[in-house]
């Protein structure tokens, strides 16, 4: 990572999050718009990120449905950021999903729904075709972010948690990635957002703030458009 220090709650980071608001502008001129993507009831999982339920995916969700995706929510109450329990509740949801639909799903994670959707993958690879990250803390763990000072006074050991973070990855990706990342990310800090080298993982740069990526309009093309290559023709 470079630095060692966690982002901090701070009036410089919160202001970015205030770009929020112009996404919300951004999306309301393109609400009424046809998606560009139209697939064929394939099974996708939109993942809410810490402190947040299946209610924060409504707009990511939606886009979906508009674009013949058959969307699916996670099911697992609010995100507690308890990783381990998380994770397993998780596998078992999906591979209910997997045998109701008979095909793997896609995910697309918000946040540590991001995390918690790649590592899926990386334990279930046969379960789950494909990833989309948001603003996800993929490297670190909750060290980088703007909630570090919470799991510090939770007890949680964060320089323990990265090392386990770091040791998992000796176990390669088999599922393909997008981590889609923005420098005005006021919550995780970019760095940790994205992977330039793993070479399952594309990285993708957007001008977003963290809370708006559920429902940017550019953000929802770029997830539409990264799904294309696995909708059957």
């Amino acid at each position: 990572m470079g630095e060692n220090h966690p982002l901090e709650i701070n009036p410089r980071h919160l202001l970015r999050e205030v770009a929020t608001l112009k996404s919300v502008a951004r999306f309301a001129a393109r609400f009424n718009r046809k998606p560009a993507v139209m697939a064929n009831g394939e099974p996708v999982m939109a993942l809410p990120g810490f402190g947040f339920g299946d209610s924060a995916m409504f707009t990511m969700r939606r886009e979906l449905r508009k674009a013949g995706f058959t969307d699916l929510k996670w099911g697992l109450g609010l995100n507690s950021g308890n990783v381990p329990e998380l994770l397993t509740s998780l596998i078992r949801r999906i591979e209910r999903y997997v045998a109701r639909h008979g095909q793997p799903l896609r995910l697309v994670g918000w946040s540590l729904g991001g995390y918690l959707a790649r590592e899926a993958a990386r334990e279930r690879p046969e379960l789950i075709s494909q990833v989309i990250t948001l603003g996800s803390p993929i490297k670190g763990g909750p060290k980088y972010t703007a909630v570090a000072a919470f799991y510090r006074r939770w007890g949680w050991d964060l320089d323990d948690i990265e090392a386990r973070i770091s040791e998992r990855e000796a176990t390669p990706l088999q599922t393909p990635v997008t981590c889609i990342w923005s420098r005005q990310d006021g919550v995780v800090d970019w760095r940790a957002t994205q992977d330039p080298y793993d070479p399952m993982t594309t990285n993708i740069e957007v001008d977003c703030s963290h809370m708006a990526m559920t429902f940017d309009p550019m953000v929802s093309h770029i997830v539409l458009t990264q799904l294309r290559p696995s909708i059957a023709a």
